[in-house]
């Protein structure tokens, strides 16, 4: 077993974050857009809605909203995970 190291743990961290963010924004834009499109075909016709508003009002606030807490999620998950396999790589060369 190799010794861990805690650059490993940061650009897993960021690289998690970072997937989790893109994954937040692409379904929740996708999920504002269809209900934009719906709310704005009951309201009268889709020439009235403002697709602009998914992006800057809905999907954007949430992205960064759920990327900031499965940052802080997975930051918490490694360090844990960095410690347990830090601990047992020296019960290791103990023995």
């Amino acid at each position: 077993m190799r010794k861990p190291g805690l650059s490993g743990v940061l650009f897993r961290v960021v690289f998690i974050a970072f997937l989790m963010t893109l994954l937040t924004f692409a379904l929740t834009l996708l999920g504002s857009i269809l209900t934009l499109a719906v709310v704005g075909e009951f309201r009268g016709g889709l020439a009235h809605v403002n697709m602009a508003m998914a992006y800057r009002h809905i999907a954007f606030p949430v992205a960064i909203t759920i990327g900031s807490i499965v940052l802080v999620a997975a930051f918490v998950y490694e360090m844990r995970r960095y410690f347990r396999m830090r601990a047992l790589a020296r019960l290791e060369e103990k023995l």
